[in-house]
């Protein structure tokens, strides 16, 4: 009598569960009731849109994997891609009224809470396969966290009753096969398996369309409890429920008894280990540090890891394979990665006028977690680090003077010493108060073009030089040709801005270059200059499909003409001094290489890091070596390591490290550099000053000040032209730019006599030059190992009171030629 009642009662259970499933608000508060609705229509939704937590796959250019990136190893396959027999055995055990109920199954459970009700005990389940797959699509991909993993599973009418309504639903919106494809894409098979692809691979190291009776068997039982049915540690029982599963499929009639028998025969045949797959990119070797910036290029446009995760993405990358590995191998073969302290990184960026492509990226550290093995995991090929990259920068201050007039042959001054004032403090010995002096490491010719001095990079040259173009200008040119870094918040010092705190305190040693960079942006500053002066955002993403094989469109800057092509192709062409006479030339000599190629070569502080930069039509590159040590000691060259006193140049293991990478990639042999424009060779010049002689002083001045000139008065004799008439304009210093002040000379209505030529006899100056660069200066302008200054030539004494070079100004020169 008692288990009688125990059915009757079981079975007012059901009725109430069957008219809750129809009515599901019923008993519950309206508010209560919305929210329960509103959510399981979104879980609806999710479920019937089958996306799912899958691989997401990332290949190199030549479309071979490089890394995967998951937290459930799966792949989720089209119905045509699983084995009919798989279909069959999960049916035949897991529910075989499958084909023949609506998503519920009443009559099996009413039939399961009646034996369990007797039985006192679980002894029979009642879920269907859409069931199921309700809740391991809950369990798996919608829950969040452990709260809403502990809702998916609990033992509730109210977690049944949502199961059940939601079950009928996808009834209504999938075929059987799409609902079973689905389940089966999205169950746990145990090893790290999810889904019968990859339990497929994982057992059996074959796609699961290919499963044959016995591991379909194996498979579907496996589903019960797959930690517990693990082939690796309970062959015995993964056996016995295999077996069960066959006696199912032929009770079922998907199989006859002969076939059953035949395959229960059959040992379980699952590989040796369980096929695995690694996760992340640690297991990427030498291409791990591309495999990071990639995931963080991603996260950039909106794809962080968790989304990637989130579904199976295919991304093909930028990454050419053998480009890698002749970057790797040149950066190795010239910084151990064994050395403490020492470390070299080189970016190759591909130059063109629409995309800029990263084809390589390599850091001699191995990658990897193994401190001890001086392995590393640290983003430096692609973030701002280090010392600075010296003189390189150089070529910004010189790119502003192109733009404001200066021409590339014009000449400018070789000061053995300059002292500047309100551009910072400090610097070379015997330094004035709120002075910044700079020195040369060698003696150099007492002028040279801009074409040399870019070669042999004399530093007072180009401390000169940011002065009269500007700090700032220059700051943002080097921004607009790719260190987009130096915007970035707590880029200097982790405070202020690099552009922020050098252009607020106007410091000329910005020209030295004394301040840290990303070294994959100055590839691409390379990389611009190749590309007639268009920027382009480096990219290392060449194609990137959803889970459907949809292309996903990423957000990504439009490309800039960051300065004129003419600019930055004769920019280029003065460049290319340095490999065939300046501070790269020893180098490109040792590697016989013969390619137009522009370069710049660089050493900062203490010589405690070094960079070459180096490019032309078809190649672009920054190799930078540093000091990665906790420690920052100055480096020494050949080997390369940490000494006491630094004696590593740019021109030394930077540029071999170029060198040694170019000469084995046909694209850099093969290409070449644009012709200089004449305008920006020539550049600006006295005679290129608007005439003014006989207008009116404020008709001379608008004419000039029209011109984009500063001017400043002066009275001069006039030598015929009417007092208060404009006689000419000249410049105040050595070049004439763009904004410049220039003298507007207004007669004074007299005549000068001009003095006769004044002649000395020419010194003799010493020429010899540091064959690998320039006297090196922190950020602050202090002297690094400051050399001995030579014995400057002395003139003549004089009877005026003055040195000899008071007698004679350029004024005069000029106003005597012109008497003539």
């Amino acid at each position: 009598m008692k288990s009688l009642s125990k059915v009757a009662a079981s079975t007012a259970a059901v009725g109430v569960i069957c008219a809750a499933a129809l009515s599901p608000a019923a008993g519950v508060g309206a508010v209560a009731v919305t929210r329960t609705q509103a959510t399981m229509q979104s879980n609806l939704k999710d479920l019937t849109g089958g996306d799912s937590p899958g691989v997401t796959t990332i290949l190199d250019a030549a479309r071979q994997p490089i890394a995967w990136i998951y937290d459930q190893r799966r792949y989720p396959v089209g119905a045509d891609q699983i084995s009919p027999l798989m279909k069959a055995a999960i049916v035949s055990v897991e529910d075989r009224r499958f084909y023949f109920h609506d998503g519920v199954d009443w009559q099996g459970t009413l039939r399961a809470m009646i034996t369990n009700t007797v039985s006192g005990s679980v002894q029979q389940g009642a879920s269907t396969l859409d069931q199921q797959y309700v809740k391991n699509y809950l369990l798996l991909v919608d829950a969040k966290d452990q709260a809403e993993q502990a809702a998916a599973t609990e033992t509730s009418y109210a977690r049944k009753l949502r199961e059940m309504k939601m079950a009928s639903d996808l009834e209504k919106h999938l075929s059987k096969d799409e609902i079973l494809t689905r389940y089966l894409n999205i169950v746990p098979f145990g090893n790290g398996a999810f889904g019968v692809e990859a339990a497929a691979q994982t057992y059996f190291g074959i796609p699961a369309a290919e499963l044959n009776l016995p591991q379909a068997a194996m498979l579907a039982g496996i589903v019960q409890s797959s930690s517990v049915l693990n082939p690796y540690t309970n062959e015995a029982g993964v056996i016995e429920r295999r077996n069960t599963v066959l006696d199912t499929m032929v009770a079922s009639e998907a199989i006859s008894a002969q076939e059953a028998a035949a395959a229960k025969a059959a040992p379980l045949g699952v590989l040796e280990q369980p096929g695995d797959l690694p996760n992340g990119c640690i297991a990427a070797g030498n291409r791990g540090y591309f495999c990071d910036y990639v995931l963080q290029y991603l996260a950039g446009k909106g794809f962080d890891q968790e989304k990637l995760k989130a579904s199976s993405y295919t991304i093909t990358t930028t990454l050419d394979p053998a480009l890698q590995e002749i970057a790797h191998n040149a950066v190795t073969a010239q910084a151990n990665p064994q050395a403490p302290g020492v470390a070299a990184v080189l970016d190759i960026v591909q130059p063109g006028p629409d995309s800029r492509k990263v084809l390589a990226m390599t850091y001699s550290r191995d990658y990897g977690l193994d401190a001890e093995a001086h392995q590393s995991v640290l983003a430096l090929p692609y973030t701002q680090h280090g010392s600075g990259a010296g003189s390189i920068f150089k070529l910004f201050t010189a790119a502003v003077a192109l733009e404001k007039g200066m021409g590339t042959e014009q000449m400018l001054p070789v000061p053995a010493r300059v002292e500047v004032k309100n551009m910072g403090a400090g610097g070379a010995a015997n330094c004035p108060p709120d002075t910044y002096c700079v020195e040369n490491a060698g003696v150099y010719k007492p002028e040279m073009t801009l074409a040399d001095a870019l070669a042999h990079s004399p530093n007072t040259t180009f401390v000169k030089l940011i002065e009269q173009v500007g700090v700032a200008d220059t700051v943002q040119m080097a921004i607009r040709l790719g260190l987009t870094d130096f915007t970035l918040p707590g880029s200097f010092n982790g405070q202020d801005s690099v552009a922020d705190y050098v252009t607020a305190n106007n410091l000329g040693s910005f020209t030295l270059g004394p301040t840290g960079v990303n070294p994959l942006q100055l590839s691409n500053v390379a990389a611009t200059l190749a590309s007639h002066g268009v920027w382009c955002e480096p990219n290392p993403i060449e194609e990137m499909l959803d889970a459907s094989g949809r292309a996903v469109t990423l957000p990504q800057p439009a490309c800039t003409q960051a300065v004129a092509p003419e600019l930055a192709d004769s920019l280029a062409q003065a460049m290319s001094h340095d490999t065939t006479e300046g501070t790269a030339a020893d180098s490109a000599r040792a590697f016989g290489w013969g390619t137009p190629t522009a370069a710049k070569t660089g050493t900062t502080e203490a010589h405690s890091s070094a960079a070459f930069l180096g490019f032309n039509s078809n190649f672009a590159a920054a190799p930078y070596v540093f000091n990665d040590g906790v420690e920052v000691l100055p480096l020494c060259t050949s080997p390369l390591r940490q000494c006491a006193n630094g004696d590593l140049y740019g021109g030394m293991e930077p540029s071999r490290i170029w060198f040694g990478a170019a000469t084995a990639i046909e694209q850099a042999r093969t290409g070449g550099l644009a012709p200089a424009a004449e305008k920006y060779q020539r550049g600006i010049t006295a005679a290129d000053l608007p005439r003014v002689d006989g207008l009116t002083e404020a008709d001379a001045r608008t004419r000039l000040e029209d011109a984009g000139f500063l001017v400043t008065a002066q009275t001069v004799p006039g030598n015929g032209i009417p007092k208060n008439r404009a006689v000419r304009a000249v410049p105040k210093g050595p070049y004439l730019l763009k904004g410049d002040a220039v003298y507007l000379q207004i007669s004074d209505g007299s005549k000068q006599v001009t003095p006769p030529p004044v002649t000395t006899a020419p010194a003799t100056i010493d020429t010899r030059q540091n064959p690998y660069g320039e006297q090196q200066f922190d950020q602050f302008g202090n002297p690094q190992n400051p050399p001995q200054q030579p014995q400057q030539p002395t003139t003549p004494p004089n009877t005026t009171g003055g040195t000899q070079d008071d007698l004679i100004t350029l004024e005069d020169v000029i106003n005597g030629i012109l008497n003539n």
